[in-house]
């Protein structure tokens, strides 16, 4: 098996396992439940804001451990004042090192909007996400048909959540469907983990309008991110690059400085 496919795999056991220990029942008592989810697609599109997407992320299975004692607390607060659109927070424990009281954590001192990142292949875990404080969840459709994608977006929208489909390549864009409100085309090949950030480019075109576009993996340079703007991108999910520096919230503020300067130089430029 590939790494995805054993991620996968861990996945299935995982939910059953939770499922045990923490029935529908519980998880529909949190105060999560009743409070609104903040609008994802509604941040990323806000003129004010960044459009950059930074995630909490302790390690990964193809680099190891990338900030291993990292704070929630600190680094999610330090995104939000260095002018972040939205967290992504990785919950996955096994190969990323995340865990759900993460995103609970972040939830606690943020008001924008919070990503689970995590293979959700279970209504369970959309379930789940929104009781520890998730506005918005991804699913991947290199792992998922086009009938179960639709199943589980419906369940996140009937639960009054946002749902971020992932695809690498154009094939996988024949699984959208109406419930998703936003396309992050993940520049990684998952079965590989080669990163190519062509990858977004190649694929802006081919997204409906109507989907708001995000680009993920590999974006470690102000303008290319520019680029992608013009290219038709609205977020841009930025994590290891940001939390591989000692100062994560830091990096991030220096980032989205030289993005905001390479886009008002391109303003300045055309007018």
């Amino acid at each position: 098996m590939n790494i995805l496919e054993k991620i996968v795999a861990r996945k299935r056991e995982e939910v059953a396992e939770r499922r045990e220990l923490f029935p529908v029942r519980l998880l529909e008592k949190s105060i999560y439940f009743a409070t609104p989810a903040v609008s994802f697609t509604r941040y990323l599109k806000r003129k004010d804001k960044s459009g950059i997407i930074a995630e909490f992320k302790r390690r990964s299975p193809s680099r190891g451990d990338i900030n291993p004692y990292a704070s929630v607390e600190r680094v999610s607060i330090g995104y939000m004042q260095a002018g972040a659109s939205a967290l992504s927070v990785l919950t996955d424990e096994q190969f990323f090192g995340g865990r759900n009281a993460d995103l609970t954590e972040a939830r606690r001192f943020n008001f924008c909007p919070i990503l689970r990142k995590d293979f959700i292949i279970d209504e369970y875990q959309i379930l789940e996400a929104r009781s520890i404080g998730a506005d918005v969840i991804l699913l991947i459709a290199e792992c998922l048909d086009k009938n179960r994608i639709e199943q589980l977006a419906r369940t996140a929208r009937d639960l009054g959540m946002e749902v971020l489909m992932e695809v690498h390549s154009r094939p996988q864009l024949d699984k959208l469907n109406d419930y998703i409100d936003a396309v992050g085309v993940n520049n990684r090949n998952l079965e590989n983990f080669v990163t190519d950030v062509q990858t977004s480019f190649s694929l802006a075109s081919e997204i409906p309008d109507k989907f708001v576009r995000v680009s993920e993996s590999g974006l470690d340079d102000p303008s290319v991110v520019a680029e992608l703007r013009r290219a038709g991108f609205s977020g841009f999910l930025i994590g290891e690059y940001f939390m591989k520096a000692s100062f994560p919230g830091q990096r991030c503020r220096e980032f989205i400085n030289r993005v905001k300067a390479l886009e008002g130089a391109d303003i300045v430029a055309g007018s």
